[in-house]
């Protein structure tokens, strides 16, 4: 199963009023591992960055100003996606953005039942419980540190392990996932690995298993270790 774990930064919060993506980073999973496929781009908003959001990301007009608008890389953000699963914090939010722009290059819309809002997940899950991403990465133990500002493709980082986390943990179905040279879309073969060519060597030490065996001995005949 391939999903794509993404987030946007925005001129604001409300496309229909003229707030545009400036930034957009996204990770590719495949039955829940990362394959190391990304995709990250900066955009050119054609409009001034307000205060506020350059407080929340740092993405300037002067630094924004000779990377290409949105409809230069639309296709190509919509070619990595192709028909996975997307992972979003707060979706509605992302989503809405990244339609309207898609919208306004001619293209057909992402349906948002192909959204997996991990806000929503952390919120049922733990109620009543901070669901920010900076929360759930306290909760999980998650090194947010290189975190001081938003940025796209480090919160889809981020993003990816708190999202392995809420479903179970890293690698629920203990499956691997190979990142390979693929140019399209189509899903891999999940990658088992083969039988151990040789045995382990036993880790005990020789106190280790004396230690045990006195255990034992103190437990009587009736012990679950000298049963047959």
């Amino acid at each position: 199963m391939r999903e794509i774990v993404l987030d946007t930064e925005t001129t604001g919060f409300d496309p229909e009023t003229g707030d545009r993506i400036v930034e957009i980073g996204a990770v590719e999973l495949f039955n829940h591992v990362a394959t190391g496929r990304t995709y990250h781009q900066y955009i050119n908003p054609q409009r001034a960055m307000p205060q506020e959001a350059f407080e929340v990301h740092g993405l300037g007009d002067d630094f924004l100003a000779d990377k290409p608008v949105f409809a230069m890389i639309g296709q190509a953000f919509v070619d990595f996606v192709g028909d996975a699963r997307l992972v979003i914090h707060n979706a509605a939010f992302d989503m809405k953005f990244i339609n309207a722009e898609l919208r306004m290059m001619g293209l057909p819309s992402i349906p948002f039942d192909r959204a997996v809002d991990t806000l929503a997940i952390a919120r049922q899950k733990y109620p009543g419980s901070p669901a920010s991403l900076d929360a759930l990465c306290r909760r999980f133990g998650i090194d947010n540190s290189a975190r001081t500002l938003h940025g796209a493709l480090l919160d889809s980082e981020i993003l990816a392990e708190v999202y392995l986390e809420l479903i179970g943990g890293r690698q629920p179905d203990f499956a691997l996932s190979l990142a390979t040279d693929r140019q399209d879309d189509t899903a891999d073969t999940a990658w088992r690995a083969p039988p151990r060519p040789r045995v382990l060597p036993p880790r005990l030490s020789e106190e280790e298993r004396a230690a045990h065996a006195a255990f034992v001995a103190r437990l009587g005949d009736e012990a679950v270790w000298n049963r047959t």
